[in-house]
């Protein structure tokens, strides 16, 4: 036995451990060196990338060639579904869902084969029919990267379509012309990104250049040097060598669309040049191939990165949580061990228009909406900003007012009254003048009078305040402090509350104060409602009585009202007297003396204690004839209502000409010098009352709605139920059930109610309860129920006289109360088979992603009682049935047919198709985003020979993705409709005649016949149920027109 030094190991022991722990770290450090030079450096399993994502599949180094061509290579597709249920990934999820974590990336790490005939050449993909021109919008995209709408080539890096709302990737390898440092530049119109990798692995890809983030910034052709962003660092390039490269470019409906990238040496004074063919070359050759083979695209960093900015409150109401969504996973509690609990009666409502006959498409008509509780906030709060249509108010109403007249403003303290008065001038002269409640429609946009009035007696027409010359023959009372005794009795109007304030003075308008009246009988006349200039004040005389004994000036607090308008009136013009300064002269009212009185006014007027801030005291300016009155021009108005330009000033009062005076000279002069001041603006700025406030009641709009289809408004949401009437109703079902089975459910909360209202013989409701077996788990109650009105009886739907429902017709409940009951031959049934039917022409993107959706909810939900069955007109652009047999679907069915894509006929091929009789057919279309409850609410909603689903989608607008909901609800059209295949056979199918060479109509025909058969028609909008925004542009590529509904809308 050869001899071993167990004593030396057993005392070097550390010695040794240490060894071997070195020898592990440079083994592992050389591994690790090793893989960065191939592009697949040792990562962590989960980590976080610079964005914030984390990087789940970042070490999975078989890419994509491992997986299957169509399925499993459409990982990191940008298509959303709500994940609402815990778990809910599956590891064979084409498209996995969540609005909080991002997809696994699946990164090429290995380039394919490169070939000699490659050089000269890029790859080009285009995704087109997508708005915004952010990079970022582009990776929102549901198809980007595996699956654009045209695959091509380019032959330099400056690409220019002349196109709007699309996205390039351009992707190929750069071969450099010498070995050394290298700058590269990008310039586009809008948005742009140029990755660079430093080998030929997509992988490893590098942002290095790009314009802009937020789809605002661009550049015009060949500006490189416009942002920082655009010039990269220098970058070690070797002619040996090749490098993988992507550009992506993003561009909106706005701007001369343009994308290059340029090179230089980096040297001083070098010019970026564009990229020539001679330094590009193909990634791989994808003309042999077909649209939905997908392996051999690359994904890169630049495919994924910054795709989905976590968010931590959803824009929309509608992406919430909420349990009907994952309601379904919950058992349901059997039905037979409810069928005794509730008395059974018919069920024959009233609306049901069977046999009557109906015009073409008048059956929208008799289409009638459910009300829902509790709330399911599928009403699109967050586009109400665009369309306020669940408002029963005129548009251009709100736009003008808003929401104003639901308000009602407290009345100010007396306190605050003298300060309002201060801050807004307004000078009412006769309440009269104002509109009164059955004048609230008559609003005025101008100031212009309107067609002469009757004139009233007792009234004269004062001269504007802005324009009050000194005449002769006027002859102003003396001043006089108004007392008590004087003021008026307090009146109101619609929306002005005033009183007289006798030790308050007036403030003045436009600096002068209105002429006083010859009579006190004679009421203050019209006038409009100006601004006071700043720092004009009246002195305390200087508002004096009408007349002796009369009343005062009323003053009113500053409140926005329209007067009437001022009867139109044929001015005399009135004689002058001679000027000075060069004036021209219009008369000789200068012949005429000048009352002792009226020329000390004048006088003080001018100069004196009187003088405010350089302006003119009031004065006064009456027509001397006998058979004239004070009369008032709209151009008086004008000037006396509306500010003045600084430029106007002199323009006016050159054409003032004859009409001035020499107390308007001094006026005016005095108004420039004040107005020139730089302490003192001419008008006062509007106040604003921070203090204000206002008393509102609580207002329900949704009391307004009813329940006819209304095809006005495509925002609001599901009606809804109100609480105490469904708290009522499920009260009454559970003390039923529990005294049918001694307590033995317990009620745990209210998931949904649904009610569908027949004010004539009762209401039915759908109620989905969540209640807890005694000693069990937590169970899913859903009946339908009958609320029966006392004194109604419906007769037998069939008229076959085996109705159970007793003979007295009233109710049995003593009080008189409407009654529960179960309705006949209205139970759903869980396990029926649903067959989505979908015809399809070369839409392989659709097709993909379609099959992609169908594959994840059957891993999502685990149900395998539903088919998918595909109509195929010889589409070129795919194998569908190659498709179909690699996806991962519980049931399908292949249906190929020649010729034109007709609509009618492929869903009534595939109806064909169908040989159970009792099972549900739901007819589909290919651009559609399920819920993961879109199975249970078929099947909840659809009663063999009772009742026919169609749901209500929302349509998306471009741009918009389920993560991002912006668009309105399809409440016109009724192409997705789900029905017993009994039923659909029984009405006569599809109109395939009519409806062979358009499509468009054909859903609103079938809607017809099936109201005229006695089906019930149920109306809900579904959460998260979305139809993809798309073009029609070369979609089927039919023959012959679409017939005008067709050219309306585009089928869902």
């Amino acid at each position: 036995m050869p001899w071993f030094p167990v004593k030396k190991i057993r005392k070097q022991i550390k010695l040794l451990l240490l060894l071997v722990l070195l020898t592990c770290a440079a083994w592992l450090t050389y591994v690790h060196l090793s893989l960065v030079r191939q592009g697949r450096a040792l990562r962590q399993r989960l980590g976080y990338g610079r964005d914030g994502e984390k990087l789940m599949g970042g070490t999975d180094g078989r890419g994509v060639r491992g997986a299957l061509s169509t399925q499993r290579a459409e990982d990191s597709s940008e298509s959303r579904e709500e994940e609402q249920a815990p778990n809910g990934q599956g590891p064979n999820m084409l498209l996995p869902g969540g609005t909080g974590r991002p997809p696994p990336l699946n990164l090429t790490h290995r380039a394919p084969p490169w070939r000699e005939e490659y050089l000269g050449q890029a790859n080009l993909h285009v995704f087109e029919d997508w708005c915004g021109g952010a990079v970022g919008h582009l990776r929102r995209n549901l198809h980007f990267p595996l699956l654009p709408h045209m695959r091509t080539t380019v032959r330099k890096l400056a690409v220019s379509p002349k196109w709007k709302n699309y996205g390039l990737r351009v992707f190929g390898f750069i071969h450099p012309a010498r070995d050394g440092d290298v700058q590269f530049s990008v310039a586009s119109d809008d948005n742009s990104e140029f990755w660079l990798s430093p080998s030929e692995s997509p992988a490893g890809a590098q942002l290095v250049a790009f314009v802009g983030k937020t789809g605002s910034e661009w550049t015009a052709p060949g500006e490189f040097t416009k942002f920082s962003s655009q010039v990269s660092k220098p970058r070690r390039l070797m002619a040996s060598r090749r490098y993988y490269f992507e550009l992506l470019h993003k561009q909106d409906d706005r701007g001369s669309d343009h994308v290059e990238v340029g090179w230089r040496a980096f040297l001083p004074g070098l010019k970026f040049e564009v990229i020539g063919s001679a330094h590009i070359s193909l990634y791989t050759d994808e003309s042999a191939l077909k649209m939905d083979h997908v392996a051999h695209v690359p994904q890169s960093p630049a495919s994924h990165v910054g795709g989905r900015l976590p968010q931590e409150e959803p824009r929309a109401d509608m992406l919430r949580p909420d349990p009907r969504d994952t309601f379904f996973l919950t058992p349901r509690v059997e039905p037979s061990s409810l069928e005794n609990v509730l008395e059974p009666c018919a069920y024959a409502p009233t609306y049901v228009v069977k046999d009557f006959p109906i015009a073409r498409y008048q059956g929208l008509q008799f289409v009638y909406l459910s009300f829902v509780y509790p709330n399911d906030h599928t009403r699109l709060t967050h586009m109400e900003t665009e369309n306020k249509c669940f408002y029963r108010e005129s548009p251009l109403y709100l736009e003008r007012f808003g929401f104003y007249k639901y308000m009602k403003m407290d009345q100010e303290e007396d306190g605050e009254e003298d300060q309002q008065v201060q801050r807004r001038a307004f000078l009412f002269l006769n309440p009269d003048d104002f509109l009164d409640e059955e004048d609230d429609g008559e609003l005025l946009d101008s100031l212009e009078p309107t067609e002469a009035g009757p004139a009233r007696s007792g009234r004269r027409l004062p001269l504007p305040a802005a324009r009050a010359p000194t005449e002769a023959g006027a002859t102003p009372t003396a001043p006089t402090s108004p007392g008590p005794a004087h003021q008026q009795t307090p009146r109101r109007s619609r929306a002005l509350s005033w009183a007289a304030k006798a030790a308050r003075p007036l403030p003045l308008l436009l600096g002068r104060a209105p002429p006083p009246r010859a009579a006190a009988a004679q009421q203050p006349p019209k006038v409009y409602v100006t601004r006071v200039r700043p720092g004009l004040q009246a002195p305390p005389g200087a508002l004096k009585p009408l007349s002796p004994g009369g009343p005062p000036w009323p003053p009113f607090p500053g409140v926005f009202l329209r007067p009437r308008p001022l009867p139109r009136v044929q001015l005399r013009p009135p004689p002058r007297p001679p000027r000075s300064r060069g004036y021209r002269t219009g008369g000789s009212q200068a012949t005429e003396p000048r009352p002792p009185s009226q020329a000390q006014a004048t006088q003080g007027s001018q100069e004196g204690p009187a003088r405010l801030l350089g302006h003119a005291a009031p004065t006064e300016n009456l027509n001397t004839s006998s058979e004239t009155r004070p009369v008032t021009s709209f151009l008086s108005l004008s000037q006396a209502s509306r500010p003045q330009l600084p430029g106007a000033e002199e323009e006016e009062e050159e054409e003032e000409g004859d009409d001035a005076a020499p107390g308007d000279e001094a006026a005016s002069e005095d108004s420039e010098e004040a107005a020139a001041g730089p302490a003192l603006g001419r008008w006062r700025e509007e106040a604003i009352d921070w203090q204000r406030t206002f008393s509102v009641g609580a207002v329900d709009f949704e009391l307004l709605r009813s329940d006819w289809n209304d095809l006005r408004c495509n925002v609001s949401g599901n009606l809804q139920l109100p609480e105490a009437e469904a708290v009522d109703v499920v009260a009454q079902y559970m003390e039923r059930l529990n005294a049918r089975h001694s307590g033995r459910y317990a009620l745990l909360r209210i998931v949904n109610v649904e009610k569908r209202r027949d004010s004539a013989r009762g209401s039915r409701f759908l109620l989905e309860l969540e209640v807890r077996e005694r000693g069990g788990s937590r169970l899913r109650l859903s009946e339908y129920v009958f609320l029966r009105l006392p004194g109604a009886r419906a007769a037998d739907a069939d008229g076959d006289g085996e109705s159970p429902e007793p003979a007295p017709a009233a109710s049995a409940r003593p009080d008189g109360r409407p009654e529960l009951c179960r309705p006949l031959r209205l139970a759903w049934r869980q396990d029926v088979m649903v067959h989505f039917i979908v015809p399809v022409k070369n839409q392989a993107r659709w097709v993909a992603q379609f099959l992609a959706d169908m594959a994840a909810l059957h891993t999502r939900t685990g149900d395998s009682h539903f088919s998918v069955v595909l109509v195929d007109f010889e589409s070129e652009d795919m194998d569908v049935e190659r498709a179909l047999r690699a996806a991962r679907l519980p049931s399908y069915q292949y249906l190929r047919r020649t010729g034109n894509f007709e609509r009618s006929a492929g869903l009534q091929a595939g109806v064909d198709a169908v040989a159970d009789p009792s099972s549900i057919v739901f007819l589909c279309d290919l651009h559609i985003h399920f819920p993961p409850n879109i199975l249970d609410g078929i099947r909840k909603h659809c009663v063999e020979g009772q009742l026919a689903f169609a749901p209500v989608v929302m349509r998306l607008g471009c741009g918009s993705w389920p993560g991002d909901p912006h668009g309105y609800w399809e409440v016109n059209g009724f192409g997705l409709f789900g029905i017993y295949k009994s039923d659909f056979d029984r009405i006569g199918g599809m109109n395939t005649e009519e409806f062979r060479d358009q499509w468009g109509g054909e859903d609103w025909e079938l809607l017809d016949r099936v109201l005229q058969a006695g089906l019930e028609v149920e109306r809900l909008r579904l959460r998260h149920f979305y139809h993809y925004y798309h073009s029609r542009r070369g979609m089927w590529g039919t023959r012959g027109s679409r017939g005008r509904k067709g050219a309306r809308r585009e089928g869902p």
